[in-house]
């Protein structure tokens, strides 16, 4: 997850079970994703349940303007994506998110990960390599005036839907409790790697 530092910039007014946060303040952190060297990332965003580690629940999420509203797809895990429009900020849009629980005890909560167009069982060393540097790239770009936050960026974890499966991979380092960590070492020395079934996430294996 970002730092709480980059989550307060995401404070919205909240009603009863409603959040509306203005889509500007989504728009400025999506659009720096638009790049070539960070087209295969994007943000994930969700509540974390005060005090819990849960997200909180979402009935649904959506994208609200003056002339048209934009359902937008909210995972199992109850997190969700926005898209990077220009013309919504222009519009002056708004985030609304109807939340199954009290408003109140959710905290805004944002990943970067993996798109999941990038999931899938097998991935040669370039395809790993390619990810890894993806991540490096935005967060030496975040670093240029965030470096006392920012991590730095030395792997891949791949996470699974299951969180308790532990078993060994061939030739690489094992899963353990649902996540199987890949140095940047690792990778450059790797040939490629098959994993038992299609990730649930990727992120940045990252260290201060």
């Amino acid at each position: 997850m970002l730092s709480a530092a980059l989550m307060l910039l995401f404070a919205g007014s909240v009603n009863a079970e409603v959040i509306q946060v203005e889509y500007s303040r989504f728009y400025s952190h999506v659009k720096k994703l638009d790049g070539e060297d960070t087209q295969a990332l994007q943000f994930a965003f969700g509540f974390q349940r005060v005090g819990e580690g849960r997200l909180c629940e979402i009935n649904n999420a959506k994208i609200v303007t003056d002339k048209q509203t934009l359902p937008l797809e909210v995972s199992e895990e109850y997190r969700f994506t926005v898209p990077s429009e220009k013309v919504l900020k222009m519009a002056e849009a708004f985030v609304e998110i109807d939340l199954a629980e009290a408003a109140n005890l959710c905290d805004m909560s944002v990943q970067l990960e993996t798109k999941t167009a990038y999931l899938k069982t097998r991935y040669s060393k370039e395809e790993l390599t390619y990810l890894l540097e993806q991540y490096r790239s935005f967060f030496n770009e975040m670093g240029s005036f965030l470096s006392f936050i920012m991590p730095t960026v030395d792997g891949l974890n791949i996470q699974f839907a299951d969180e308790n499966i532990s078993m060994p991979v061939k030739d690489a380092p094992n899963i353990n409790m649902g996540t199987q960590m890949l140095s940047a070492e690792w990778i450059e020395s790797s040939k490629g790697l098959v994993l038992p079934e299609k990730p649930f996430r990727i992120t940045a294996k990252a260290t201060k």
